[in-house]
């Protein structure tokens, strides 16, 4: 599998280059999820890395990737958690 080194902005991987699998369009995932497990043995932390151009040329397109740490980011769910039918139903019926 064909893989890129990505830099990484602000969070825990400030100024770190990892190497990020690419998919099949050759382009790495628009994001990038970190456990950090919690050193009281609760449930992990999930840093959520978002993916953007490191720079653009001049016709627009993007010249490499980065990713940038969202504070507030919630770990993404796959596509199939969007569909009607994979969701749970609520108390009401």
């Amino acid at each position: 599998m064909r893989s890129e080194e990505t830099a990484f902005r602000g969070g825990p991987l400030d100024g770190r280059t990892l190497s990020v699998p690419l998919g099949p369009t050759g382009r790495p995932p628009r994001s990038y999820e970190v456990p950090v497990p919690d050193p009281d043995g609760g449930p992990p932390v999930v840093h959520v890395y978002r993916l953007e151009p490191a720079a653009v040329n001049r016709l627009g397109l993007p010249r490499g990737w980065a990713y940038v740490y969202e504070p507030e980011g919630q770990p993404a769910k796959g596509p199939l958690e969007r569909l009607p039918w994979r969701r749970r139903r609520g108390s009401g019926g």
